[in-house]
């Protein structure tokens, strides 16, 4: 597997891992990734996974405004024929290095507190996250905001 920096010609096959996984919609993409391809020294992140040269998979962290060295991690996915190959473990970690190496502090990443997420919940919890706060019924009635932390400082690795 290589992990790389997402480039232009990513797009179609990003755009595929996202109607397969319905993450969000693919029509996004392009909008979402523009400053990442067209600014020097924009703060976003965009990981490539791919295998045998074939895209399986991204991973996508912003810095957070008004903080100093944290980042959010808003999107990771891989094709659903992928999952469980360790292709997101993969991801995480090549991101945390990478935000390590330029002296960030804190990844943090947000998601449902529903029963459909549960299996995000325990990945990112095998990733070493750990439940920091939860926002009652942030998304809809029912729906909590579970935000997970981990601090990059070599002691917690």
């Amino acid at each position: 597997m290589k992990i790389r920096p997402t480039r232009f010609d990513d797009m179609p096959p990003l755009r595929i891992v996202l109607d397969e996984t319905g993450l969000f919609p693919s029509d996004l993409l392009p909008d979402l990734l523009s400053n990442f391809l067209h600014e020097v020294g924009n703060n976003e992140i965009w990981l490539t996974a791919e295998i045998q040269e074939k895209v399986v998979g991204f991973c996508y962290a912003v810095q957070e405004k008004l903080t100093v060295g944290t980042w959010n991690m808003l999107a990771i996915a891989m094709l659903p024929s992928r999952q469980g190959d360790g292709i997101g473990g993969e991801l995480v970690r090549e991101l945390e290095l990478l935000l390590r190496k330029r002296g960030n502090r804190v990844v943090i990443v947000e998601t449902s507190g529903t029963g459909q997420f549960a299996q995000t919940r325990k990945f990112y919890r095998n990733c070493g996250y750990t439940e920091e706060a939860r926002i009652r019924d942030f998304w809809a009635v029912g729906d909590d905001k579970v935000i997970f932390w981990k601090s990059l400082a070599l002691a917690s690795i």
